[in-house]
């Protein structure tokens, strides 16, 4: 039976819905103790190097349809060998990176709501319980949860679109003048440390197969997305600051979003905001559980996505435990702002290979190589800077992010080894590689 195709509405919904997860929630206080009144500058520039690679995305998607997405396009690029079974794995451990901070700013918010602050053993317990009770109810199923999750991505939107709306009308505009910005190197870095809120963006690649008028729809859905949460933010974030001091937000770092609701809705607008917070770090860990981290995890255990995906995807137990397990290990032992600056490094070197891979195949997806090689540069340029930044700053941030590299690396070398050969197929997708091979036949 033929699967009905998803059009553009659905494909920006879930380029949204990736974006506009646990991200916003959990690093906007510390992008505003960055970059104090630059903070809005800072998530435009984040956004820009997003927009920048969305071009190399999109031509990708439309060359190569398959639900492997972004590791099907590094393996198209790079071959089949050690490099893309080292690049998939350290996606895989990105996710479980993404994981571990949704966790995080969901036991702030849960511990805020709570308690009136931030407490650090209910901080931990709540973060540790969101993750095992979605990992269970994947294990079940989710057949509910995955119904939710539509649902969940319109009232987050809705939620930050009322906030943002009726918070314009009280800032404080003299928060957001040139006197109170940082350095250009702060500015810079609040928004590289802050980019992995914009990730969310390629798991419409992992959908490309299904969207009707792909020509037409694809690049629409990309490109309205990115925009549209480029807009979101650098609004949440000018109402964020003109709403709440920034002692007040160093203070509250961790839930300042809903604080910075309660001039304009009082009491009832904290609560208002750490729930919709609860609301939508649990729907992100719940969807990051249940796709892109076990794609990435039966790709790098099977070599490929297997013609029986659905069903590896609803009995795939032993990929959520492990990502359930990993996950709570990152939460419990580290900080959020050392997992922020290990999850937006290990995405901007995928990002960036992504760049490179539609730089080397601009014959086969018709790309722009000066686009796609500037999108390479700026990606790169960003883990210098943000490494450079944390290494005179804050040097303790890069040992995770080090930590996770160099466990990747020896991990993937060895199995290399122990397998005696390529890790990866060919082809991530069987359907692509069956288009490609019926394309060479005519």
């Amino acid at each position: 039976m033929q699967m009905k195709k998803i059009g553009f509405l659905e494909a920006f919904s879930i380029g949204v819905g990736g974006m506009v997860g646990g991200g916003i929630f959990a690093v906007l206080g510390l992008t505003i103790d960055l970059a104090k009144g630059a903070a809005p500058i800072s998530f435009a520039i984040a956004g820009f190097i997003a927009l920048v690679t969305v071009y190399s995305y999109v031509k990708l998607s439309l060359r190569y349809p398959s639900e492997g997405g972004t590791i099907e396009f590094i393996v198209q690029a790079f071959g089949n060998g050690l490099f893309s079974s080292f690049i998939n794995t350290l996606m895989l451990v990105s996710y479980v990176i993404m994981i571990a901070l949704y966790a995080s700013a969901f036991g702030s918010y849960g511990s805020a709501l709570f308690t009136g602050g931030d407490i650090p053993w209910l901080h931990k317990l709540l973060s540790v319980s969101v993750i095992l009770v979605f990992t269970f109810i994947n294990l079940l199923g989710a057949y509910m949860t995955g119904k939710a999750e539509d649902i969940m991505v319109f009232l987050k939107i809705f939620i930050l679109l009322v906030f943002a709306g009726v918070g314009f009308f009280t800032i404080d505009t003299t928060r957001l003048s040139p006197q109170y910005y940082e350095s250009v190197p702060s500015i810079v870095t609040g928004g590289l440390i802050i980019f992995l809120a914009y990730e969310g963006f390629e798991l419409i690649a992992n959908t490309a197969r299904d969207v009707e008028n792909p020509q037409r729809n694809l690049p629409l859905a990309y490109y309205s997305a990115v925009i549209f949460v480029i807009a979101l933010y650098v609004l949440i974030a000018v109402v964020t600051i003109g709403n709440v001091s920034f002692e007040e937000a160093k203070k509250a770092q961790d839930y300042v979003l809903a604080i910075a609701a309660e001039p304009f809705f009082g009491h009832a607008g904290f609560i208002f905001i750490g729930i919709a917070a609860l609301l939508s770090t649990a729907s992100a860990i719940n969807a990051t559980i249940y796709g892109s981290g076990r794609v990435a995890f039966l790709v790098a255990k099977l070599g490929e996505l297997p013609r029986t995906f659905e069903k590896k995807i609803e009995n795939g137990f032993e990929g959520m435990i492990i990502l359930a397990l990993l996950s709570i290990i990152f939460a419990l032992s580290f900080d959020i702002e050392n997992i922020s600056v290990a999850g937006s490094i290990g995405f901007l070197i995928i990002f960036a290979l992504v760049n490179l891979a539609n730089f080397r195949l601009y014959k086969q997806t018709g790309g722009c190589r000066i686009i796609s090689g500037f999108g390479f540069l700026l990606s790169i340029t960003a883990v210098g800077v943000l490494v450079w930044y944390n290494a005179l700053h804050s040097p303790k941030a890069l040992q995770t992010s080090g930590i996770a590299i160099v466990a990747v690396a020896l991990f993937v070398v060895l199995y290399y080894v122990v397998k005696k050969g390529n890790t990866l197929s060919t082809f991530i997708d069987k359907n692509l590689q069956e288009d490609e091979e019926k394309n060479v036949q005519s």
